[in-house]
């Protein structure tokens, strides 16, 4: 019969899952899976720990018929189900058998249905289970209510870390080297979450392509695999270019608080959960450095960034909005840890008080910003925050909303130094105080702009760019708080009492 294993090395989510069906003694499982060969290791390692003595694990397909695990036993030398299904009867011990695409036979044949419902009986408390397994979901109304059925989820951080202690042996035979520190192996681990085993495999051997050794310096190889697998969804895009959080101008307090959070960001697994941040919105003047700043929380974070691509959701080319939606933000937790970026947010998601998909949308995504794994920090930008509901922003859905306000004059002088140090130029040559009363009222996107425009005017010209270019640059241009003052004015007066300002010397006015 079967019993708890002695073992006591961690035990992934799958063998625990599996574990307590075995004690449960139920004999008939249906496990939803594409990984066949992944539910077949986990089934093997199921009889050998949770049995005693170990049980024999048998796999039974349509093209290989009966085959044991163990060398030296052998099934009927046939592929027919009849035969099979027989055999499982007859067995005299404890066994574990795992029928590959069974989802077949149950709906060809009415013998098949009711042989199984003779099998459950049969092998009730004898130690015997049998386990579907199939990609596609089809259980007969007859076994529903006797049939245990869950969807195996992609492989969490211990099963991760077995896999690459596998590998790193692997790797060994053929003159590689794969670090198996303890931390290394959980960072490596997490860089993998979303992938499949076999996914995972193609990750290690790209990284093992580019350098025999993997390590920390791999982290950048092993997320290129998690790259093609969003860029496949079609609704999520991986941000790459990270920006770090020191070049990001002014925004003190914003920054304090990312630097504040990422300490218990990173203790997410032994705090208490209501501890660990959750995420942030960042409202403000267009063009002042909110996307900037979601950027450099991923990379003060140490995080991968992805963006859910909200204009895909609606198209219909991936299913109905609701549908999609729900299926990116599962995806996102599967893949965890990462910064999750919602882009204009009241553009993609308004108030349950609207009727259809939108405020199906929205009903889901409250919902989920309650119950979402630990590992998500979720990142959220608007320009019209007030547009969104009170349900959105209140306390416990983000933990912080800041507003970005037009830059103060130190502020403007720092991004000026930052844009020319990024092209090249030192800005110890200019005096960028000067500019502070010419660019009153401008967008941390304009003195880009207006660094590019004389950067490239002096590169025209085959000279250095000097303070005259960027005066020239300066006088000819209208800022957006002047084109769009109403507007600007509008925002920056809703956010005086709503949000928190980002910037020390930052006052709504």
């Amino acid at each position: 019969m079967t019993s708890s294993s002695s073992q006591t090395s961690p035990l992934s989510k799958s063998s625990r899952q599996l574990g307590e069906i075995i004690a449960s003694g139920r004999p008939l499982a249906y496990i939803l899976s594409s990984e066949e060969g992944r539910v077949g290791t986990l089934l093997q390692d199921a009889a050998q720990r949770f049995f005693q003595p170990v049980a024999e694990s048998w796999s039974w397909s349509l093209t290989e018929g009966l085959k044991c695990a163990s060398p030296g036993r052998a099934g009927p030398d046939s592929t027919d189900v009849r035969a099979a299904l027989d055999f499982i009867a007859a067995h005299p011990g404890p066994a574990v058998f795992h029928l590959k695409d069974f989802h077949v036979p149950m709906k060809e044949s009415p013998f098949v249905v009711r042989r199984l419902r003779d099998l459950y009986d049969a092998c009730f408390d004898r130690g015997i289970f049998i386990v579907i397994s199939s990609p596609i979901r089809f259980i007969p109304e007859e076994l529903s209510r006797i049939l245990v059925y869950f969807e195996l989820n992609v492989p969490d951080l211990e099963e991760l870390r077995a896999f690459l202690r596998e590998q790193a042996t692997a790797a060994a035979q053929a003159g590689a080297t794969i670090d198996t520190g303890d931390e290394v192996l959980t960072q490596m681990g997490r860089a993998l979450q979303g992938l499949t085993l076999d996914e995972a495999r193609f990750a290690v051997r790209r990284a093992l392509a580019v350098n025999r050794h993997l390590g920390l310096e791999s982290l950048p190889t092993l997320l290129e695999e998690k790259r093609l697998l969003v860029n496949r969804s079609g609704t999520i895009q991986y941000v790459g270019d990270a920006t770090q959080i020191e070049s990001v101008g002014g925004l003190e307090i914003m920054k304090k608080w990312l630097m504040e959070r990422r300490r218990l960001f990173r203790a997410r697994d032994t705090i208490d959960a209501e501890l660990v941040p959750k995420g942030v919105l960042v409202m403000g003047v267009s063009g002042c450095g909110k996307s900037l700043s979601i950027k450099a929380i991923a990379s003060c974070f140490e995080l991968p960034l992805y963006r859910i691509d909200m204009t895909e959701i609606f198209s219909g080319r991936h299913g109905t909005p609701e549908w999609a939606f729900a299926r990116a933000c599962r995806m996102m937790e599967e893949i965890s840890p990462a910064v999750v970026w919602f882009d204009e947010i009241e553009m993609g998601i308004t108030s349950s008080e609207s009727s259809g998909e939108q405020g199906r949308i929205f009903a889901f995504f409250l919902t989920w910003m309650q119950e979402k794994s630990r590992g998500l920090f979720v990142a959220a930008t608007a320009n019209r925050i007030d547009l969104l509901p009170a349900e959105m922003i209140r306390k416990g859905r983000f933990d912080e909303v800041f507003f970005v306000d037009l830059p103060q004059d130190s502020e403007r002088v720092e991004i000026f130094k930052i844009h020319l140090q990024r092209r090249g130029v030192d800005p110890a040559n200019f005096g960028l105080d000067r500019l502070t009363r010419l660019t009153k009222g401008w967008t941390g996107a304009e003195v880009e702009q207006c660094v590019v425009s004389a950067v490239t005017n002096a590169r025209l010209q085959d000279r250095e760019v000097n303070m005259e270019d960027l005066f020239h640059i300066a006088g000819n241009v209208v800022p957006l708080s002047k084109t769009m003052k109403e507007q600007v004015d509008h925002i920056r007066g809703w956010a005086r009492d709503r949000a928190a300002p980002a910037s020390l010397s930052e006052s709504p006015r």
